[in-house]
């Protein structure tokens, strides 16, 4: 996520912290460098403007000048700027209303808002507790419908009947009062992707809002279309009160524009990111997450909230007990584990929250590969019962089924099964010693997908 920027300030940056004393002159030329770095990840002139001028003034006072480390203290006026301009904090969903209060979703036509409701369904549910509904006025996309209605089952929410041949007003109109005569609490409500110029659907939207009477209006934008994201915000806030915004796609870009932009430009804050196509790949907003992830400084906190959010802990609670009775550590244990692992995002997600990992060498970053994770999966379930229990009777021929049951080569098979004994040989080490330090240090390069 914003990969392009986090090089190009983290380089910066790092030369800054070099100087053994900070003068105007090297101040200057980082902010150039700072500048060009803003505007080629597409950030607004007005904002890059604004956070040079707040950063040199900053940089060039007493506090910096007199400081042990200026290099360092640098590094945090930036990380300060960035989070003052993304909106200091993270700004929650307010659904402190009367049930069923509505949350009304808006944005462009192929921003991905009917996978985002669904998205937001599932984050609601999993904190919330609360009963929620699921609605959609799209009446002029094919199958909207009855993708909102697919989606709701996969996540287990209920979903509000509705028809092409239906006006969107009445809709919206007809599912709040079935939500509040059958007791749900939150009415999640799509609506048909649309463009601003488009002044027959603003209309529709702004009838639909009138109805609905939203405690959330959010607007849903893809991240990659950079500046445009902010143009597109800065439209729809005109025609709809909008409470927050929510960029998608922020596991593919690269640059991070939209993410610095939106807050400044529209006042409106950024209230989630969605980071994966899964429908459990949204995170809630930090500007101070986000401004220590750009910099290479980790993010331990979000980290730790995908832990806790998406790790069974029933399994994880299993396994600890099996390894402490000094049970034998099988192929189906190693396969579970990396599919927890698989449920925070994968290998290239926990490497960007794991602070001092921006250090490592491009060369070693770039060998991060999540594609090994399914690999591995595919393997081990290729293998029957007997063989995932004792891996020692897996020799030629079954090498050669197993490989071509999964799609890989044998060489492919022979690798796990190498990276699969030093795992086990690091269960008994953790097991012995009864220290999990020693376990993540024997670990360096033998997870599949993790070269370090």
């Amino acid at each position: 996520m914003f990969d392009q920027l986090s090089d190009r300030l983290r380089e910066t940056l790092r030369r800054v912290r070099g100087q053994a004393r900070l003068t105007e002159d090297n101040i200057a030329k980082a902010m150039r460098e700072v500048r060009i770095a803003l505007l080629e990840a597409d950030v607004s002139l007005p904002v890059v403007k604004v956070f040079i001028a707040q950063i040199r003034e900053r940089a060039l006072g007493a506090d910096v000048m007199q400081s042990v480390t200026p290099g360092q203290m640098v590094v945090k006026i930036v990380h300060e700027e960035l989070v003052a301009i993304m909106g200091e904090s993270n700004d929650e969903l307010n659904l402190a209303a009367r049930p069923p209060a509505v949350v009304l979703v808006a944005g462009l036509q192929g921003a991905g808002k009917t996978t985002t409701v669904a998205k937001l369904a599932q984050w609601i549910k999993q904190r919330e507790h609360k009963r929620i509904l699921l609605a959609t006025t799209d009446v002029y996309r094919p199958a909207a419908i009855d993708q909102l209605k697919t989606l709701a089952g996969m996540i287990d929410v209920d979903f509000y009947p509705a028809s092409a041949d239906q006006e969107p007003v009445a809709i919206a109109r007809d599912a709040i009062d079935h939500a509040r005569k059958t007791g749900f609490d939150i009415v999640l409500m799509d609506t048909a992707g649309r463009l601003h110029v488009d002044a027959q659907m603003m209309s529709e939207i702004r009838a639909v809002h009138a109805v609905a009477d939203p405690v959330e209006t959010l607007f849903v934008v893809d991240s990659m279309t950079g500046q445009d994201a902010v143009n597109s915000a800065t439209a729809f806030d005109e025609a709809l009160p909008l409470t927050g915004v929510i960029l998608t796609k922020a596991d593919g870009d690269a640059r991070g524009g939209a993410a610095l932009s939106i807050r400044h430009v529209t006042g409106k804050p950024i209230k989630f990111l969605g980071t994966g196509e899964k429908l459990n790949a949204l995170e809630a907003f930090y500007p101070d997450r986000v401004a220590s992830r750009i910099l290479g400084m980790g993010d331990v906190l979000t980290l730790v909230e995908q832990v806790q959010q998406k790790v069974d802990k029933d399994k994880a609670e299993r396994f600890a007990k099996k390894i402490a009775k000094g049970k034998r550590f099988d192929l189906d244990d190693f396969r579970e584990q990396i599919m927890q692992m698989e449920k925070m995002g994968g290998i290239a997600s926990l490497v960007e929250k794991l602070p001092g990992m921006s250090g490592l060498p491009n060369h070693v970053l770039d060998q991060v590969d999540d594609k090994q994770i399914r690999q591995t999966v595919a393997i081990i379930n290729s293998m029957t019962p007997g063989e995932r229990a004792n891996p020692a009777t897996i020799r030629g021929s079954r090498k050669r089924r197993i490989a071509a049951g999964s799609g890989t080569q044998i060489q492919q098979v022979n690798r796990l099964l190498k990276q699969f004994t030093q795992m086990q040989k690091m269960m008994k080490k953790m097991r012995k010693s009864g220290g999990m330090a020693n376990l993540m240090q024997g670990m360096k390069g033998r997870m599949p997908g993790m070269p370090f």
